[in-house]
């Protein structure tokens, strides 16, 4: 008798589901072929062979056995089986259960053996299952419990939850994390992380290659790692640490199951956190241990500076080059550099001196191993002279422990903030270079100072003739204000209804912002103005005149003109010169308004940083304008900008640094100072000015993501800004509706400022009269590093929707 129609409905879903279900399980007889994978039966891990390294990047095409995220579209390796044993062709290679038991990798067209779980087990009644933990496990197949093997006993650069880190002092396992070689090649690296084998309740960073361990989490205080007061919260996990009989280890489960998280030893010496955002499908980078990239011993390999809180973390020493481009592009950096010119050590022997010389690198940390050489401790040239009769040796220091030498490499040198050495921790390193590297360094230094010399005399004769023309201009311009003046200081107190007949009863509106509308309107003289009309009653009458008759005070090219005001009952105005071309957003993101050239932006970006120097340095007291944004940037006849909306400025003292004051300003253009509450000074514009920068570089607004390129998709600009610095890629941050229409070297200086500028701690950003030089050519950068909050805006905007 048929089946009907709703039974069908019902068992045919049934059916399906039944079929096509992914496995979790293999058995003696079955295989893993190809692109088959186990999948854990919450579907969170999948188990299969996966390949590292592309056709495009001409390397070897390694694949590997392993499990990973099964809903994560990134691939991420979570554990790998045959890390030292990569296979060139997947499709002949199946995972299987051998004769034994074990769970075994076969090379079919060769019928070798890839890999094995080495269990100690003499028959095939055992099954392979993936759990929901992501633990591979080899068990008895008529008794479950009976587990043989499990891929949480042998981890490799990554401590999923669940898992122990430590020892099982019954059968002397020790579970330890080693990092990789490098992002493509997943053999054991450089680094491990491992219980401490001393017997204290603490956790070890060590470098293999030098067998020297460079970090301590602090032991056990029965909640957390005294080094690592960050366990204390906020949770997302349980941290347990066990000391028994039988075990000792470190695990942490997740409160919420359905958190894709885990803690890997990267290529780099660290461990790092990750938490998977869904609505932005990437990586959050949470946490990482040690929190200073140069903390790790040797990471930048010899003769290289380490720099903290940079990208690029890694760069040579004067006269060395990188000894592996491509090692350092697959993230393995510990080839360091080697010499470009060799030194002169055959003159030394035949003649009794070297024509040698040191480059001096002040404010670093000092390699370790130093020789003290206790018969040159007179003076800095006795110990130079010193290194020079040594043939191996490579570099000097001459200080309070005296006169140090260095023999043959140099590791672990990190560049220092001055006023953070003391003692022998850091100080100035003399490196030895061949005399050719030096005299290049002098001549190319005599070139510069040069070329800045004339740039400065040509800028200070070049602004003294724009400024007197600018006078002169201005003068015969508001000749009307100064007439008519009666409030003083050129300022006109204009009645109500003069300005209401001026703007035809308010009725041209030119734009509206937080503050109030801005109207067109004319005087009888035919000069035409804009008048802002202040809405609300926020400010009473003596405090409005006191800041009119502080801002009238301001005259400079890049600043509006303020030529009068009315305070009546009726509503407050303020009366500007008029901007013909309005605002800068109206031009520098898509829409009816011509796009601005690259020369016009340029001199724009100039133009505004003049604007605010003048503001901080340059009047009676300091004003700090605290709403730096394109809405707030009008451009005159010639594009010419003028910093306007002045209601939220605050002046400052010149007595006073700092000033305690409510948030203002605009969200995506706020400093982190006072995101936190803290105190502000006129850097909180520098952050501003930074983002706006990137506005006028890329066209793109930073309050929200635009999409790009696949690689940069969905990316927010000013962190994508400052990876693409690093690779040399400014082009590509360009607006595009240029049509490559720009100046690289001004772009990549734009960018360098702009990065600069958002820096977390406001003692890192420049002033505004540094961003001028910088602007102007007089000034040259470094690659800036990439600031932490930007990195967690972009993260926690994808996930959360708000700021921290």
């Amino acid at each position: 008798m048929p089946l009907s129609p709703i039974l069908c409905r019902i068992l045919l879903p049934l059916y399906i589901l039944s079929c096509c279900a992914a496995k979790d399980t293999i058995s003696p007889g079955q295989a893993l072929v190809g692109g088959e994978k186990l999948v854990s039966s919450n579907g969170k891990f999948a188990l299969g062979f996966f390949q590292t390294g592309s056709k495009s990047s001409q390397t070897t095409l390694n694949w590997y056995l392993g499990i990973w995220f099964n809903r994560v579209p990134k691939l991420t390796p979570l554990w790998v089986a045959n890390v030292d044993n990569p296979l060139t062709d997947h499709t002949s290679s199946e995972l299987t259960i051998s004769d034994d038991g074990n769970l075994v990798i076969l090379n079919q067209a060769t019928s070798s053996m890839a890999w094995s779980t080495q269990a100690n087990t003499t028959t095939n009644k055992t099954v392979a299952v993936l759990l929901n933990s992501g633990n591979l496990i080899l068990q008895n197949s008529t008794n479950s419990s009976d587990v043989l093997w499990q891929s949480f006993d042998y981890p490799t650069d990554t401590l999923l939850p669940g898992a122990k880190l430590g020892w099982d002092k019954v059968t002397g396992l020790n579970r330890c994390l080693v990092s990789r070689k490098n992002s493509i090649d997943l053999a054991p690296g450089r680094y491990s992380f491992f219980l401490d084998p001393n017997g204290a309740n603490q956790y070890m960073f060590t470098s293999l290659s030098f067998s020297i361990p460079y970090w301590f989490s602090g032991l056990w205080n029965g909640q957390y790692f005294s080094s690592v007061p960050e366990m204390q919260g906020p949770f997302l996990f349980n941290f347990t640490f066990v000391d028994n009989d039988q075990e000792k280890y470190f695990t942490y489960d997740l409160l919420d199951e359905r958190t894709v998280l885990y803690l890997v030893l990267d290529v780099s010496g660290r461990t790092k956190t990750f938490i998977w955002l869904e609505r932005s499908q990437e990586w959050l980078l949470s946490y990482a241990q040690p929190k200073a990239q140069c903390d790790v011993y040797a990471v930048c390999g010899p003769f290289t500076v380490c720099y903290d809180n940079a990208l690029l973390f890694c760069n040579c020493m004067k006269g060395f080059s990188i000894r592996s481009p491509k090692d350092w592009e697959l993230d393995d950096r510990t080839s360091g550099c080697m010499r470009n010119t060799p030194l002169d050590c055959v003159s030394n022997k035949s003649t009794g001196s070297s024509t040698d010389k040191f480059h001096s690198m002040p404010c670093v940390r000092l390699p370790p191993n130093a020789q003290n050489i206790e018969a040159a401790t007179s003076s800095a040239d006795e110990c130079g002279a010193a290194c020079l009769n040594i043939c191996s040796c490579t570099a000097y220091s001459y200080g309070n422990g005296g006169c140090l030498v260095w023999h043959d490499e140099l590791f672990n040198v990190k560049q220092q903030q001055c006023n953070d050495i003391t003692g022998t921790s850091g100080g100035t390193l003399h490196l030895r270079l061949s005399a050719k590297e030096v005299k290049g360094q002098k001549s190319g230094a005599r070139k510069t100072a040069i070329a800045i010399g004339l740039a400065a005399s040509f800028a200070i004769l070049f602004s003294l003739a724009l400024a007197l023309m600018i006078w002169w201009n201005k003068r015969k311009r508001y000749s009307f204000t100064l007439n008519n003046a009666q409030g003083g200081n050129g300022i006109v107190p204009f009645r109500y209804t003069d300005l209401q007949r001026a703007t035809k009863n308010f009725s041209e509106k030119l734009g509206e912002g937080g503050f109030g509308s801005v109207f067109k309107g004319s005087l009888h003289d035919s000069t035409t103005i804009a008048v802002k009309r202040l809405d609300g009653a926020y400010q009473g009458e003596k405090q409005f005149r006191s800041e009119v008759s502080s801002i009238g005070l301001i005259q400079h090219i890049n600043l509006i003109k303020l030529i009068g005001f009315c305070c009546s009952s009726e509503s407050k105005l303020l009366v500007y010169e008029y901007m013909p071309h309005r605002s800068l957003d109206i031009h520098l993101f898509p829409g009816d308004a011509q796009t601005l050239s690259w020369s016009t932006r340029y001199q724009i970006a100039l133009g505004i940083a003049r604007g605010l120097a003048y503001l901080h340095e340059s009047c009676r007291d300091c004003i700090i304008h605290c709403d730096v944004k394109p809405q707030n940037i009008l451009l005159d006849e010639s594009f010419v900008p003028k910093i306007a909306d002045f209601g939220m400025a605050k002046l400052l003292g010149r007595d006073f640094s700092r000033a305690l004051t409510t948030i203002r300003g605009t969200i995506g253009y706020l400093a982190p100072e006072w995101i936190s509450g803290g105190a502000i000074t006129p850097k909180v514009d520098v952050y501003s000015y930074g983002m706006l920068l990137f506005e006028i570089v890329s066209g793109r607004r930073n309050s929200h993501r635009e999409h790009t390129t696949i690689s940069d998709d969905d990316t927010f600009f000013p962190v994508q800004a400052a990876s693409k610095l690093l690779v040399g890629d400014v082009g590509s941050l360009v607006d595009h509706r240029l049509h490559g229409d720009f100046n690289l070297k001004e772009a990549e200086r734009s960018c360098k400022i702009a990065s600069w500028c958002v820096q977390d701690n406001e003692l890192d950003r420049p002033t505004m009269g540094e961003v001028v030089q910088i602007l102007e050519g007089l000034v040259e950068l470094d690659i800036p590093p990439m600031p932490r909050l930007l990195q967690a805006i972009a993260g926690g905007s994808h996930s959360a929707g708000v700021q921290p």
